[in-house]
């Protein structure tokens, strides 16, 4: 296979200005905004040349509901996790999981509540 396997993802959000401004302070980027007809998505800055999937939020109360417990977990990479689970908080999130080692060869990982009530994990080698 000559591509990752992963190709893009989209995280519900009921109040898109509140989950942009979660996700600009978390990690410290700028979330571009754009309406397709009643869709409305929040694109996450990428570099198609750089390892990792693409994705949006999304907001569509038709198709789209933020969840805490159901359905696919994402992962989000970071240089050291503990950067982000320091915003996130005081961002309006929630943390579930503190950093937690999964192995010395893989890294860490934690698990936290957006601004939207969904579950998102970070990963980290640090």
């Amino acid at each position: 296979m000559d591509f990752n396997i992963v190709g893009w993802f989209e995280i519900p959000v009921s109040d898109m200005e509140r989950a942009k401004a979660f996700y600009d302070a978390v990690f410290q980027v700028e979330i571009k905004l754009q309406d397709f007809g009643g869709t409305k998505m929040g694109w996450f800055p990428s570099d198609h040349g750089k390892p990792g999937a693409a994705g949006t939020l999304i907001q569509n109360k038709d198709w789209y509901k933020p969840s805490e417990s159901d359905g696919v977990l994402i992962y989000f990479n970071s240089l050291d996790l503990q950067n982000e689970l320091g915003r996130i908080e005081p961002s309006g999130g929630k943390i579930v999981q503190s950093k937690t080692q999964i192995s010395p060869e893989i890294g860490y990982m934690a698990v936290f509540l957006d601004s939207e009530g969904n579950r998102i994990a970070l990963h980290s080698r640090q």
